[in-house]
């Protein structure tokens, strides 16, 4: 029998796709700069691009993709290995979701690349200016390796955390603003076996802190 939680999926999704086709064929999409224009260092690391395969692209469909690797840059003194650890930013952005393509949730690819999600919950952060963020925050192993991940998606100025609720969100905003737009923004950093996964997340937390400020000019608000 299938879960309750899938059949409500897909009964938004349908519901969603008679409201788009109810207002017309075109979503009102925002200008926005670039992914690959995003800064190439952050803080203390520089970025390596890790291009994703034909493969990849074709499963995740007709977005705009970012994955990059940030490692401390040669000449940064690294006091301790979790500042020698790299960082992984996965950005998925979609202009818009109307031709039945939608972003992809973490809940479903890592355990379908081998990733087993041994702990999820919520969590807040605030940046800088101390606007308030909530990502979802799990502990996932496979093997002998284990990662911090932090993701939620980024719609028009507000963070989300849960996959429904941006569900819900997607399908309020379509039918009041006419759009449909909306970024997975994912953040992972390894747990090494020296170190709790407090330091871990702390980690991904400070990272994210650096670059929430500059994602409205790539994924408009």
């Amino acid at each position: 029998m299938r879960s309750p939680r899938l059949w409500v999926v897909v009964v938004l999704m349908c519901f969603t796709a008679l409201v788009l086709h109810v207002r017309g064929d075109v979503d009102r999409v925002p200008y926005s700069r670039p992914l690959s224009e995003l800064p190439m260092a952050i803080g203390s690391r520089s970025a390596i691009d890790v291009p994703l395969d034909d493969e990849t692209l074709a499963i995740l469909g007709n977005g705009i993709f970012l994955n990059r690797n940030y490692l401390p840059e040669p000449n940064h003194p690294a006091a301790s290995l979790g500042d020698r650890a790299q960082i992984q930013l996965y950005i998925a952005y979609f202009p818009t979701q109307r031709s039945g393509q939608s972003i992809h949730s973490p809940q479903n690819c890592l355990p379908g690349a081998g990733w087993t999600i041994e702990s999820s919950q919520i969590t807040q952060f605030a940046d800088a200016q101390g606007i308030q963020y909530q990502a979802n925050d799990d502990l996932i192993t496979n093997g002998s390796s284990t990662q911090e991940v932090l993701y939620w998606y980024q719609m028009h100025g507000q963070s989300i955390a849960n996959d429904y609720k941006a569900k819900l969100y997607t399908l309020a905003n379509s039918i009041r603003y006419g759009r449909t737009d909306a970024a997975l923004v994912r953040i992972i950093t390894p747990v090494f076996p020296s170190e709790d996964r407090a330091s871990a997340r702390d980690r991904a937390l400070g990272f994210a802190r650096q670059i929430v400020p500059l994602l409205p000019a790539y994924v408009p608000n």
